[in-house]
């Protein structure tokens, strides 16, 4: 299984948390990182999004069918995140846009087993593949990039 976290690019501040829009930066970071999975996205990724309103115009920028996902709203756990996303079970990719602290967490669970608290820059992406070796089941990053570098 391929598993893409996409943190949302940067937002406004305010309240209530979930009612956040992008900022002009934002909408530039969204833009940029969608133009680059277009490209390289498989076609059949499975495309999962939080309810909150700074994640949906990230995803938007992809121009490609979501599901908007309850389970990955801010402040939710990273084995939801991996419950949603169908984690070891999914033979698809599956692409996740979220949030912070949780999707740092889920990375460095996937890598190291426990959910440690990974920094991911806004509107990066990470994308990392579940693969059987010798009877084991092995995480591997296959990249980390963020919008500043495309």
């Amino acid at each position: 299984m391929e598993l893409i976290l996409w943190r949302h690019a940067e937002a406004e501040d305010g309240v209530p948390d979930t009612e956040r829009a992008l900022t002009a930066k934002g909408r530039i970071q969204a833009e940029k990182m969608a133009a680059f999975l277009r490209v390289h996205l498989p076609p059949d990724t499975r495309i999962l999004v939080s309810p909150a309103r700074r994640t949906q115009q990230t995803a938007t920028a992809l121009n490609r069918h979501y599901i908007t996902e309850p389970r990955i709203k801010p402040g939710c756990s990273p084995q939801d995140v991996l419950q949603a996303a169908n984690w070891r079970d999914e033979t698809c990719c599956v692409l996740i846009v979220g949030h912070q602290p949780t999707l740092g967490s889920v990375a460095g669970l996937l890598m190291t087993g426990q959910a440690q608290y990974w920094s991911v820059k806004k509107g990066a992406v990470w994308w990392l593949n579940s693969r059987e070796r010798g009877g084991e089941t092995q995480t591997t990053l296959r990249l980390t990039i963020s919008p500043d570098f495309l």
